[in-house]
């Protein structure tokens, strides 16, 4: 831990030295809700989110906020370890080409519905997960947009990796739209507690409460279906590709959630935006941008954490910032360099580009008593959104 603000109603916690003034607002702001509980803990690569800062995690007795969660709930990570050691460029082309025939990205989907036991089964009345429920029989299997990705890294420890970030797609957003929207509509009790419209909330023993966190709780399973599905999809092509090749167990970890937690001794509602358990020996990951290095992590259970650790780098630049300010050019050469096969095509790509994000090598060094690294992954190949 950096620093410590305690101009506040309680503590900021930070694992960073600089933050933007638009994510420290937002960091004071979730510090001053009158049920959020024993401080508030920044990781290394927060920047501004929509309410609160994404790289944070807040503490709360009773209530849950949807923006504390976010549009992309459950959105995470999942990894695993092949038995291969080295792949030629030229099978990795053509891994990758039939990656992304197989796997659509952006605003597409399949075609087909999924096969109904892919999905996560519907055991509770959700009215929203219901509404699309048709619509996400679509989109398991898909990658989205944004800062999505598929890559093939190669291992510290000597083998080739695969590693997928995806969401829960449409219908995290619906969820948390819906859900935001109502409590929105309690402008009196959010005006008498100085809550900003933002932070709206819901007590937890409401039915309204109940009701979005049966709903959050879906999304993070279809979220870690559809990422599921997609390692899946890039196993059997690379075992197409190889023949006999062994695959571990592979480790999914999710970091847009709300979940009730024991902290310092209170029952708490820890709500996760961008910043990921990591539970003493807990495995982990943390991603780097396209076209820096990933970590397979160990937790450390830190309390003061909440035992939690960064989702990963972190934007230094908003995407418009980045598209006029990066040079195409650059950071083509850069990644080149490296020989990684990478989707920065054209000055649209350029939010996405590694000049955007945070050095992941200092972000690493900052959250040193959060988590060990157990492998250090180099990217060979990228598939983005």
């Amino acid at each position: 831990m950096l620093r410590v603000i305690s101009t506040e109603k309680i503590p900021i916690k930070m694992w960073l030295d600089e933050i933007e003034p638009g994510a420290l607002q937002q960091a004071k702001d979730i510090a001053n809700l009158p049920f959020a509980a024993h401080h508030v803990a920044l990781m290394p690569d927060t920047h501004q989110g929509f309410g609160m800062p994404i790289g944070g995690v807040l503490a709360t007795r009773g209530m849950v906020i949807p923006n504390a969660v976010g549009v992309d709930i459950g959105c995470g990570m999942c990894a695993l370890r092949t038995s291969l050691n080295q792949v030629s460029k030229s099978d990795l082309t053509g891994i990758v080409d039939r990656v992304k025939k197989s796997i659509p990205v952006g605003f597409r989907h399949h075609k087909k519905p999924c096969d109904p036991d892919l999905l996560p089964p519907l055991k509770d009345k959700l009215p929203v997960v219901e509404r699309e429920y048709e619509k996400a029989s679509f989109q398991l299997g898909t990658l989205g947009g944004g800062n999505h990705f598929i890559e093939f890294q190669r291992g510290s420890d000597g083998h080739i990796w695969i590693m997928v970030h995806s969401g829960s797609r449409n219908l995290g957003k619906q969820v948390a739209d819906h859900h935001y929207k109502k409590a929105r509509k309690n402008e009196e009790n959010l005006k008498k507690l100085k809550v900003p419209r933002q932070l709206a909330f819901f007590p937890v023993d409401s039915d309204e409460g109940q009701l979005y966190l049966n709903e959050m709780q879906y999304c993070v399973n279809f979220a870690f279906a559809n990422r599921k599905k997609m390692i899946d999809v890039i196993s059997e092509i690379t075992g197409d590709y190889f023949g006999d090749v062994n695959f571990s167990e592979f480790i999914n970890i999710a970091h847009n959630y709300a979940r009730q937690e024991k902290h310092f001794g209170e029952n708490l509602v820890i709500h996760r935006k961008g910043a990921t358990s990591a539970k003493k020996d807990e495995a982990g990951i943390i991603p780097g941008s396209q076209g820096s290095n990933s970590y397979i992590t160990k937790g450390k259970g830190n309390p003061e954490s909440f035992q939690s650790c960064s989702h990963g780098a972190g934007r230094v630049m908003g995407r418009k910032a980045a598209r006029k300010s990066l040079n195409l050019k650059e950071e083509r050469r850069i990644l080149e360099e490296k020989g990684i096969l990478h989707s920065v095509y054209s000055q649209k790509d350029l939010d996405e580009a590694s000049g955007s994000y945070k050095d992941i090598s200092m972000i690493m060094k900052l959250q040193s008593d959060l988590i060990d690294i157990v492998t250090e992954l180099e990217p060979m190949a990228v598939v983005k959104g």
